[in-house]
């Protein structure tokens, strides 16, 4: 599945969309990013509640699929500015990590 079928799937908003043909690999779950980058896996999701410019650094050097930003939190504009420069896609949805995480599993994701 790519980012714009998952995006056109579970309603998601693109806030940062430079590639959303980007394949996706599964999903990781967490907020601390030290433990994205050291457990999350090239082409994962990564829902998280953290919208800082960090975030777009981590998805770079793990190379996610795309940050899904969860429970309506926002992106700081320096962050969205750099994903837009760095091709780094950033989703965000009103959904918990949970229900969201449920619906991928649902979805074989």
């Amino acid at each position: 599945m790519t980012v714009k079928e998952l995006v056109d799937q579970f309603d998601l908003e693109v806030i940062a969309g430079p590639d959303l043909q980007k394949e996706i690999d599964g999903a990781y779950i967490g907020d601390l990013l030290s433990n994205v980058m050291a457990r999350a896996e090239k082409g994962n999701l990564w829902l998280t509640v953290q919208g800082h410019q960090n975030v777009v650094a981590v998805a770079l050097l793990v190379e996610l699929s795309a940050v899904i930003l969860v429970e309506d939190f926002d992106y700081e504009e320096n962050a969205i500015q750099k994903a837009c420069q760095k091709g780094v896609n950033l989703l965000k949805t009103g959904k918990k990590s949970y229900d969201l995480a449920c619906s991928f599993y649902e979805s074989n994701i």
